[in-house]
């Protein structure tokens, strides 16, 4: 497992970036609001293979769209089996 960050020339970037066996698992965008889904991880998700993108916060609003989920930090954890 690797933990890198997505940014592209024109400053566009997402939090984290999880890679297995070299290949993007998932992307996370870290918020401390439960605001709409933000434009990089909107623009990133259209644009590349990186097949799910998660923006948490500490908020309690949670819902999908096709490629973006938008959800609190625990359950986040709980989506992913961590503690």
């Amino acid at each position: 497992m690797e933990l890198r960050y997505l940014r592209d020339t024109d400053k566009r970037e997402v939090d984290f970036v999880v890679l297995k066996d070299g290949k993007p698992a998932f992307a996370v965008e870290c918020k401390s609001g439960d605001s709409a889904i933000g434009a990089a991880p909107r623009y990133f998700a259209e644009r590349t293979p990186i097949p799910r993108f998660y923006q948490t916060h500490l908020g309690e609003r949670h819902y999908s769209t096709s490629k973006l989920t938008v959800l609190p930090f625990i359950r986040l954890c709980e989506e992913l089996g961590l503690p």
